[in-house]
Parts: structure tokens; sequence; C-alpha cells
């Protein structure tokens, strides 16, 4: 029996290269057709990435694409519910984004939400999971690299053994390589040359995380990979291609010196993407020549993809679990960077949520303040790479200035909060980054930071003496009773050193028996 359609919902992303829309059917039974695309090319990121401004005259551009994408999605019959428009890198550093986020909605009724580059990086990684669906099960046992450039960023994955180990979003866009080269060269001709150094000095980076001569698995989104993929790929199923390695590297070193003319002319492509497939292709290849990949995957997905799945499907439990397994990956290799004390910090971790998920009916909190508070235990000593004394505040500017995969800045804020808060004087009003925050962000990082600093009381000697307990809560109290009788004098002073900010924000006393 046919699925029934129940449902219709617009995707639109503005690039930096163009604005593209994404039409799709929704099923009752959780599966999804795409039923309409569109793509018209705008100068946003030559603006943007030129001037640092978008142009009057790109920003009526703009809003007449707009304009006739909101015509298109009318004659849907799209509610305006089921619209969603997203933009990438070049509105994400534009100077006067907020006055073109407030034209757009006045002419076409549109919000925009800016994303960031690494919640571009959490939306390809599940708009490439979508498209490999179960025909690369290596995936998941090898090491594995997913890439994309774009016009104003490079987003890469690194993942071992199907777990993430970092997600960056680099300053590496076509765009930016075009006006870096000429004005550093002055002539594109250099094009090679800078972007060998740019990408052999990512990869010395990258060698503390993942060393990419161990890669296995290379899969490359976006369009210009597509193009290739269109031409020599083998399909392994209706979303994803194989293409050969030697066969992807030997058609970029042909056309590598290709004009945009030649680029238009030889391979029939518009002049918008001739202007960006040298770079971009290039890039990749420069890559891919790090690894021992013998093959590139190119999913036939985009953010937009990801975007829908997240949006019509939700994320079912399984799925959500095994999403947030990759954050917690990306949090310990940001912990081993900086080498912390990987036994105490999974200890409390352990601690911490056993005390969360029995302590559910007094703060009320529900599953990503839980994996806040898991990431918080894990990170927060990190600060003691720069020093021991004052560790708590350099743990909070280590994790407000990095990259977890999955995360946003503004979850990152709150999490680098609760880290602040695991020791020392509660918030006041001379703490800028606590009162920057929204007054029930700030309630959530005080029962999180009440909850971890029991936690790190639990193990105040990093011994793991306490493994086992059982909470009883009494009138006014919260008893925490040892399963096995054990000299508990360090963890009894911790308790005391500590448990004032439980008091104040749950009104209990905690006592160790």
């Amino acid at each position: 029996m046919a699925s029934v359609s129940y449902r219709l919902m617009a995707i639109i992303e503005i690039g930096s290269t163009g604005i593209r829309l994404l039409v799709a059917e929704l099923f009752k039974n959780g599966q999804w057709q795409v039923v309409d695309r569109a793509s018209k090319p705008v100068s946003l990121g030559r603006d943007v990435f030129t001037d640092g401004n978008i142009s009057r005259e790109t920003l009526l551009n703009s809003i007449a694409v707009l304009k006739s994408y909101k015509e298109l999605i009318n004659g849907w019959g799209i509610k305006d519910g089921d619209v969603h428009v997203i933009a990438t890198s070049a509105l994400r550093e534009a100077r006067n984004r907020d006055m073109f986020i407030d034209r757009v909605f006045l002419q076409t009724g549109f919000t925009i939400n800016v994303v960031e580059g690494i919640e571009e990086n959490r939306l390809m990684y599940v708009a490439v999971k979508w498209a490999l669906g179960h025909d690369r099960p290596q995936f998941n046992r090898s090491n594995s690299v997913i890439i994309e450039v774009g016009g104003g960023s490079t987003e890469l994955m690194l993942l071992r053994r199907g777990k993430m180990v970092a997600a960056h979003s680099l300053r590496l866009g076509t765009i930016l390589i075009d006006q870096q080269v000429r004005q550093s060269f002055g002539t594109p001709h250099y094009l090679k040359r800078y972007l060998t150094e740019c990408v052999l000095n990512t990869c010395e980076s990258l060698t503390k995380e993942m060393d990419l001569r161990h890669v296995r698995t290379f899969i490359v989104a976006g369009s210009d990979a597509r193009f290739v993929a269109n031409r020599f790929g083998l399909e392994i199923n209706k979303n994803c291609w194989i293409i050969g390695r030697q066969v992807f590297i030997d058609f970029v070193d042909r056309i590598e010196n290709y004009s945009v003319e030649e680029c238009v002319q030889k391979l029939r492509i518009p002049y918008a993407e001739a202007e960006g497939i040298i770079p971009g292709l290039l890039t990749y290849k420069l890559f891919l020549e790090q690894t021992s990949a013998t093959e590139v995957i190119v999913p036939n997905a985009s953010i937009r993809e990801g975007m829908l799945i997240t949006l019509a499907s939700g994320i079912e439990s399984d799925l959500q679990e095994e999403f947030f397994s990759q954050i917690i990956a990306s949090a310990i290799n940001l912990g081993r960077k900086y080498r912390f004390d990987e036994e105490h910090a999974r200890h409390v971790r352990m601690l911490a949520l056993r005390l969360f998920d029995e302590l559910r009916p007094i703060h009320g909190l529900e599953r990503r303040s839980r994996l806040f508070l898991e990431i918080g235990a894990l990170l927060h000593d990190i600060g003691m790479f720069i020093r021991s004394s004052g560790h708590h505040k350099h743990s909070q500017y280590i994790i407000a200035n990095s990259e977890i995969f999955g995360l946003h800045q503004d979850e990152l804020n709150i999490i680098s909060n609760v880290v602040r808060y695991h020791r020392k004087a509660p918030p006041n009003s001379t703490h800028i980054a606590y009162l920057a925050l929204q007054r029930e962000e700030r309630i959530l990082v005080l029962k999180l930071a009440a909850i971890l600093r029991i936690a790190d009381a639990l193990d105040r000697g990093h011994a793991q003496r306490i493994r086992d307990f059982t909470l009883e809560i009494r009138d006014d109290t919260i008893l925490i009773r040892l399963s096995d009788e054990q000299d508990i004098t360090m963890e009894r002073i911790g308790i005391e050193e500590k448990a004032d900010l439980f008091m104040n924000v749950y009104g209990y006393r905690v006592l160790l028996a």
C-alpha cells in the first residue's frame, strides 16, 4: 500500500554563492521525497569576503530571488510554519547581517536562521549518514573524513571507527581562496601552491587529533564533487556514488589550469559554478592525497537534506542517543587534546549522571540538560592544562572558545559557565559571561553546577573510591549513603566545601553517610 502524504516542507539555504530551495513531501510513515528544487546565483560571499558588507545590489537581488521562491512555495500551498530559511558563512560574517535579515523579513516574511559552522557540520553529518544508509559498513569500522568546501568555509569532520574525533569549520572557501591568491600573488596562477601550503598546514594541526595517513574512508560533499561523480562515479544507491582515488586525482590534474571561461566551455557548466570548481576540487584532491583512502564517496546530500531530516522525522530515540554519543566522543577528544585526567573525568561523569537521574523530581530537567552536565563533568578540569590555580576559569575559557561537534555557541556558553562554577565562588554581578546568558540559561547553569560540585567532591582525591551509593531524600536533607565501608575523609571534606551551592539552589543540605 502506498504511503500517504500528509505535509509539504520547504528548506531555503542562503549560501555564499547562491540561494537554493528544496521542497519535500512528507509521509506518515516517516519517509519523505524531494518534489522540487531551485537554485539561483547571488554574490553574497564575493561582497562579504571583499568588503565585509552585503552590497545594496546584492541585497535587492537576494530579495528578488526569495520573493520568487515565496511565490513557488505559495503555489505548493506550504504553510508558513513549514518553511525554514537558513544562512551560512557569508551572512554569518557580514557586518550588516542584521539589516539584511530585517529587510528580508519585511519584504518576504521569511525569518532567517544563521547557522554556525559547527551546526553546518552537524547537518552535513546527518545528511551523509542518511545518504550512505547501510551500503558502506566500513564507515563505522575505519577512520573517516567528511569534507565539504563551500564558498566561505570548509566543513571538516574526523571520525575514528565511526565516532567523532573532531569537527572544524575552516576559513578556506572557494571565494576566500580566490581572493587571497589574488591578494598574495596578484594572479590566480599560484592557486595550487597557495592551496598546498594551506592544506599541509591544516593537516599538520589536525595530526594531534588524527593522523590523516590512517584515514581509509574519504567522503566528499558539495556540488563540485557531485559534478565529478555524475561523470565518473559508480552509483551504490540512489543517494550515493563512489569514485576511484586515481580517477578523481587524474580528473583534477587535467582541469586544474583551466580558466573560468574554459570551465564554462569545456565542462559545460554555468559561469557561477565555474568560478569555484577548480579551487573546490583542488582542495578535495590535496586532502585526499594526505589519506590512505582508495576511493572517494560522494553523497547526493547537503545541509538542506540534513535540515529536512532533522525537522521532518525529528530524531528517533536510538538516533538521538547515537548522535549524543558523537557529541561526547568529540568532547573526550577535546579533553585529550588538553591532557585532562581522563580517569577522574570519567568517574565524575558517572557520579554526576547518577545524581542527575536520581534527583530528577527535584531539578525537573530534560535529556539535553543531562548532556550538558555530562560534557561539563568530563571537561571541568581541562583548564589544568594552563594552570592549576584558577583552573575553573581557564576551563571556562577553553570550552567557550573551542569546537565540540553538535553544539552551537550558545550551548558551549552554558557548559562553560557550568564548569566555571564547579568550584570556588558562585556567580556574582561582576561575572559578565554568566550575566550575558538568558534568565532560563542562568537557572540551568546553577542547577547543573550544583550537581557537578557534589560529583566532583565525591572524587576529591582523584582516587575513584566511591563507586556506588544510594540517595535518601529527607525533609531538608539529601543523604548519600555508601554501599561499603571505607575511609572517605577526603570526600567528606569535599562535600563540606562544595555543598553550599546545592543548598542555595535546591534548598537541601547534602550529607555523606
